[in-house]
């Protein structure tokens, strides 16, 4: 099973999860019920699964996040790039704006980004040195 990946149920199950916790189980199961049609079960075999990877807890009956929604996205965007380009960022971002022109506002987003992480790991940009 690969942890940084949710099939489509799984990840609409997820969704309720990060947007309503900490939620009681019953409550849960009332919403699962409303929004798929599941039966009690359901709902518990989901969580479970859910849980043995790491991003949710019940605790007593309440379910609680162990990973946020953000740190989750964060693993699986590291692993598509480390699977698909080797782990290389850039060979990611050629092939992701090969053919597309990135806007102005979308290229100085990139650019803050970059800049970030230039100031994070210490080292000088451009506007540092101006």
């Amino acid at each position: 099973m690969d942890e940084n990946r949710l099939g489509m149920m799984e990840g609409r199950f997820a969704d309720i999860l990060w947007q309503s916790a900490p939620i009681s189980t019953g409550d849960l199961i009332k919403v699962c019920e409303t929004q798929f049609g599941w039966k009690r079960t359901t709902t518990y075999t989901m969580l479970k699964r859910l849980c043995q990877r790491g991003l949710f807890r019940n605790d007593n009956g309440t379910v609680v996040v162990l990973m946020p929604r953000e740190k989750f996205h964060q693993r699986q965007s590291e692993q598509f790039v480390s699977d698909t380009f080797g782990g290389s960022l850039p060979a990611f971002i050629a092939t992701f704006t090969k053919g597309k022109t990135l806007s102005d506002e979308e290229a100085d987003e990139i650019q803050r980004l970059i800049d970030r992480s230039r100031r994070k790991n210490g080292h000088k940009n451009e506007e540092d040195t101006k």
